[in-house]
């Protein structure tokens, strides 16, 4: 990566996920697979890199939500399982099958144009096959009325030449929901998914080699959902309540600089639209980072950042390349002080919170142009930046 400019930065220390990974790891046990959700450019911090250092540690599988995303890895060194959560075109059946991908199989029609497919190009596709018990978006129907066909749409998938039934998985709306509602429907959840594998692999006549529903909020609280293997997504990178029962260390932390300066009258309006006016002399710095960076509007005049002198308050409305931030009695602030958006310093679930929002949405939204430096022990290892230069 080479830029010109360092204006906002990410910093993803590599270090942390080795760390949570071992924690996760030791509360499963040695006899459960681990596998990493890095969808979504591991949830912004890279996903190549993510995936590269997931896999020197052992982890079991990969998911991701596209086949854009799996290529992307398959690119770039990494040869571990990878399972594609969401859709595929059937037309690209045949790249799934050359660079050895799983995919979920989430409904009869699905599974026919898969098969279909596999068997023109003449190989097998490994899928995972999806029940829905609840979430109620992706999966083969199988509560109350909808168990006997969905058992028999499911057996079927199984038993087609062209598909290889490697495992079968559902999804938790609630288990992150501390509460008796989340709990029950959890359970409720938990309890049509054994039933549903029971009665495929009674009629069948094979057994699935990996049955997988823990996501983060059950692989901390739901330790019976194991089964074969857990998916932790956003445990992983240390953010939420969940990292924290356990104790986990959040991978990024986001910094800006102070690029201007500037000294203004009390009466002054500032940024678009005045929703902030100066009630004293008041020293204002201008930092390049705005919603187009990943800086949610609504945290406009809201939220804090944090100097080498302290807690700075953001001013005025969020633009889309730069923010306000007041800086009247931070005289160790200058140009080029650099500022933690957030970090050790200043919690990225505190920004959530402030939002209204779920930290998987902030770092989600970090835009390409922010360039990520990985750390490990310390030192950069590497740097990344997503523009084409």
């Amino acid at each position: 990566m080479k830029s010109t400019l360092k204006r906002t930065w990410a910093e993803i220390d590599l270090d942390a996920l080795d760390y949570n990974y071992q924690t996760i790891r030791s509360h499963i046990g040695p006899n459960t697979k681990f596998l990493g959700v890095v969808k979504a450019d591991a949830y912004g911090h890279g996903s190549v890199q993510i995936a590269s250092r997931l896999q020197d540690l052992g982890a079991d599988y990969l998911a991701v939500s596209s086949i854009d995303e799996a290529m992307e890895l398959r690119f770039n060194g990494i040869t571990m399982p990878i399972l594609i959560l969401g859709h595929t075109p059937k037309e690209q059946v045949d790249r799934l099958i050359c660079f050895n991908i799983t995919q979920a199989v989430t409904c009869k029609a699905k599974a026919d144009e898969y098969n279909q497919e596999a068997l023109k190009y003449g190989g097998t596709l490994k899928v995972h096959i999806k029940v829905d018990t609840g979430m109620s978006r992706l999966g083969y129907l199988c509560n109350d009325e909808h168990f006997d066909t969905g058992v028999e749409g499911i057996v079927e998938a199984c038993q087609w030449p062209g598909l290889q039934a490697e495992g079968i998985f559902t999804h938790f709306a609630m288990a992150d929901e501390d509460n008796p509602v989340g709990r029950e429907y959890t359970h409720a959840q938990f309890a049509l998914f054994q039933k549903v594998i029971q009665a495929v692999e009674s009629k069948w006549g094979q057994r699935f080699a990996i049955h997988h529903c823990a996501n983060t909020g059950a692989t901390v609280d739901y330790p019976e959902t194991y089964l074969d293997m857990v998916r932790p997504g956003l445990l992983l990178y240390g953010y939420g309540a969940y990292a924290k029962k356990w104790h986990l260390k959040p991978l990024m932390t986001m910094k800006t600089t102070v690029s201007t300066i500037k000294v203004y009258d009390p009466g002054t309006h500032v940024s678009y639209g005045g929703i902030y006016t100066t009630d004293k002399k008041t020293r204002m710095g201008v930092i390049p980072y705005g919603y187009a960076d990943g800086f949610l509007r609504s945290l406009s005049n809201r939220c804090q950042l944090m100097s080498e002198d302290g807690p700075v308050q953001q001013r005025g409305r969020i633009c889309m390349d730069m923010a306000m931030i007041d800086l009247t009695d931070k005289w160790h602030v200058d140009v080029g002080s650099e500022i933690e958006i957030f970090g050790p310093h200043q919690s990225l679930d505190d920004w959530a919170a402030l939002a209204g929002t779920i930290p998987y949405e902030i770092v989600c939204a970090i835009s390409k142009r922010v360039p990520r430096y990985y750390y490990q022990q310390g030192k950069i290892i590497s740097k990344e930046l997503l523009l084409r230069m």
